[in-house]
């Protein structure tokens, strides 16, 4: 049996845990550098821990990369059967005497126009995924693109409306590989000049989703779009 002394000491013990978690405050945000597009320094941006400061999920994100790819499939293949091919139906020569063997349609498989056997048919490829599992998996996306230092964001790009003006600022902050750009709502006009840059991709944050974050070496925000992913 336990003592009364010893059960005092538990119960101590206990209340202090309990206190210091209380005194444990949960994470705000990520404090990131914003950089203008002269790729100087212009302040910083805090970036939601949520999203930024998650843990990675490798699983999750290998299915939700899975799950895209296959929801881009059209599933619209398709060929005729025996059934369906255009042709006659009469026999195409008499049953015996010709040496050859018997045959009752022109239209049947061996036959050149004939129909095909066991050919794609119309169908669905697209998986579902859950809504909390999809953010997950953009979560850790994007927190691992943040840890090996290829998430930018970029101000001052919201007014811009020419092309060679978006690919110089691309290059004057880092982002010379293959680039994600994620604009703002109403950023017609960058997405105008720069749709047309090589190795550039164009998404809103309403859209951004795992695989695009993870198929490109830079993912760089404007620093509008940073307000509308914490919604």
């Amino acid at each position: 049996m336990v003592s009364k002394k010893a059960t005092k000491v538990i119960k101590a013990v206990k209340a202090v845990k309990v206190k210091k978690t209380a005194e444990v405050e949960p994470t705000k945000g990520i404090r990131a550098s914003v950089v203008g597009m002269d790729g100087k320094a212009a302040g910083s941006v805090t970036l939601p821990a949520e999203l930024f400061g998650a843990k990675i999920n490798k699983q999750l994100m290998a299915q939700a990369v899975r799950v895209y790819l296959a929801n881009q499939r059209g599933g619209h293949a398709s060929t005729k059967t025996r059934g369906e091919v255009q042709g006659s139906t009469r026999k195409i020569y008499k049953q015996k005497g010709t040496g050859k063997a018997r045959h009752g349609g022109i239209r049947a498989p061996i036959f050149v126009g004939g129909g095909i056997v066991f050919g794609p048919r119309p169908r669905d490829y697209s998986l579902g995924f859950p809504q909390k599992m999809r953010k997950v998996a953009l979560a850790s996306a994007l927190t691992e693109q943040l840890k090996k230092q290829n998430v930018i964001v970029v101000s001052g790009l919201s007014d811009v409306a020419k092309t060679k003006v978006v690919a110089a600022a691309f290059t004057a902050v880092g982002a010379t590989r293959k680039t994600l750009l994620v604009t703002a709502k109403d950023c017609a006009t960058v997405v105008r000049a720069g749709r047309n840059i090589e190795d550039v991709d164009i998404l809103p944050a309403s859209d951004l989703n795992t695989y695009s974050v993870l198929m490109h070496g830079k993912v760089v925000f404007m620093k509008e779009a940073i307000g509308e992913l914490k919604k």
